[in-house]
């Protein structure tokens, strides 16, 4: 196993592809989007300047249903986060890490200036600071 490297910043973990949600999404759009597999929450952007203003996650969604929303008229504006945990592009992996595990989240919108620029997963910051080791056995059984 190599080193840690908690110097690097988040730019050099991120994943530039970000699917993001807009104010205006409604509840089962975004429910779609978290039930793909790929995603626990999703950063909601301003679509004039892609400002990030919230984070709607599964949480929100559950809420929302037991609240007795109706996820077909429900809006993203209406059930997230008003307060986002982001990141900034320059933010080290240590206080990535830091960041994550005091909020018990999976992942961070990383941001420039306000706007969105990608997201880091716990998972990327694994496949970064380590190198998997595989045993292959051969043979039948015994």
């Amino acid at each position: 196993m190599k080193v840690p490297q908690l110097s690097m910043k988040a730019r050099e973990v991120m994943n530039p592809r970000v699917m993001a949600a807009t104010r205006r999404a409604i509840g089962r759009d975004l429910a779609l989007q978290v039930l793909s597999g790929q995603y626990s929450g999703l950063p909601v952007v301003d679509e004039r300047d892609g400002q990030v203003i919230g984070i709607v996650t599964e949480f929100d969604l559950l809420k929302a249903v037991l609240e007795g929303k109706d996820l077909n008229s429900i809006k993203a504006e209406d059930i997230m986060n008003p307060v986002p945990l982001c990141v900034d592009e320059d933010t080290s992996v240590e206080e990535i890490l830091k960041t994550m595990i005091d909020n018990n989240v999976i992942r961070v919108p990383v941001v420039r200036k306000g706007k969105l620029v990608g997201v880091v997963a716990r998972a990327d910051l694994l496949s970064h600071l380590i190198e998997p080791e595989f045993v292959r056995f051969y043979g039948g059984l015994a």
